[in-house]
């Protein structure tokens, strides 16, 4: 209603207020004071890049960091044949990862059997984290993860007949091979260097179809200097070199019965210099014409099983 004094905020007041103010405690003067730069977007929890910088420090570059949750610093062996075939020959496991809800057969089962009968746990996981761990690989749905490898040292076989030396074999596939050699003509160790050489790794298991179980890999931080410490303790150094030396089956049957370290070289240089100068015997397996050479992991069975070969014939 027109002229109603009592509508509210109608009443305006004519008198002036005496005595103190009610003031702001300089609270606006200080809200207008300059707070320095802007942050970073990254910097501001709020914003979405930050967001996304946080989600990308919850992975890392690599396999190994990227599966730190699930399987920290290990080695994987992927596939279910590959898997069941590590199981079988005894290699060491410290979990056995299965994906949920994938199909089940008579792998699937022997796997999970052969697990748990070594006391090996057995985890499900989603598929999603399965592909992460395998890295990419085929999985078929099952991972198994290997502890690091623990070497022997040189004294550990000495006593052996036959040791192998790797003189800069690189190749994974290629030790695990001639592991798988050594152990079918029993030989009693390999020996590889610390660096620039190929490891023990899942690779390396895969390709020894368990015999890395069997023969011990001794690492070394001198090559040369080992074979030297072998060779004043009364073995014969013997390297197999593609190019020059004695033909392999024109070694006299006695030198090839002693105990011998057999020296393969590396799969494109062959033996480096300064192991070649250590070697008492460099042989050489004849090849037709036209064949460069043989594989190393090859090269190194052939040789392997003459050195038997002699053995027992001279006990024979």
């Amino acid at each position: 209603m027109a002229g109603n004094s009592q509508r509210r905020g109608a009443v305006r007041s004519t008198g002036s207020k005496k005595g103190a103010q009610v003031g702001s405690g300089g609270n606006r003067r200080r809200a207008l004071t300059g707070k320095g730069p802007t942050p970073k977007a990254e910097e501001r929890t709020y914003h979405p890049a930050a967001r996304r910088e946080r989600a990308a420090g919850d992975k890392a570059p690599t396999r190994t960091n990227r599966t730190n949750r699930t399987m920290p610093q290990a080695d994987v062996i992927v596939g279910r044949n590959a898997v069941v075939e590590a199981l079988r020959s005894g290699a060491p496991a410290t979990r056995l990862i299965l994906q949920t809800r994938a199909d089940a057969d008579a792998r699937w089962r022997e796997a999970i059997h052969l697990a748990r009968s070594r006391n090996v746990p057995v985890e499900e996981i989603a598929k999603a984290a399965v592909d992460e761990l395998a890295g990419g690989e085929v999985h078929q749905g099952m991972v198994l993860q290997l502890p690091e490898y623990d070497y022997a040292s040189l004294d550990d076989v000495k006593q052996a007949h036959v040791l192998v030396a790797l003189d800069g074999i690189t190749d994974t596939g290629n030790l695990g091979a001639i592991a798988r050699s050594a152990w079918a003509f029993d030989a009693g160790g390999l020996i590889v260097a610390s660096r620039r050489s190929a490891r023990v790794t899942a690779g390396a298991w895969k390709a020894s179809a368990g015999a890395l179980a069997h023969v011990p890999v001794v690492q070394v931080t001198n090559m040369t200097r080992a074979l030297r410490e072998l060779a004043a303790d009364g073995r014969i150094v013997i390297g197999l070199d593609a190019t020059e030396g004695v033909d392999l089956p024109a070694m006299r049957l006695d030198v090839l019965a002693e105990r011998v370290v057999l020296v393969i070289g590396s799969e494109g240089a062959g033996l480096s210099r300064l192991v070649a100068d250590v070697c008492d015997w460099r042989v050489r397996i004849p090849v037709q014409p036209g064949v460069d050479s043989l594989n190393a992991s090859v090269a190194a069975g052939v040789c392997l099983y003459a050195l038997a070969r002699a053995r027992a014939d001279l006990e024979g």
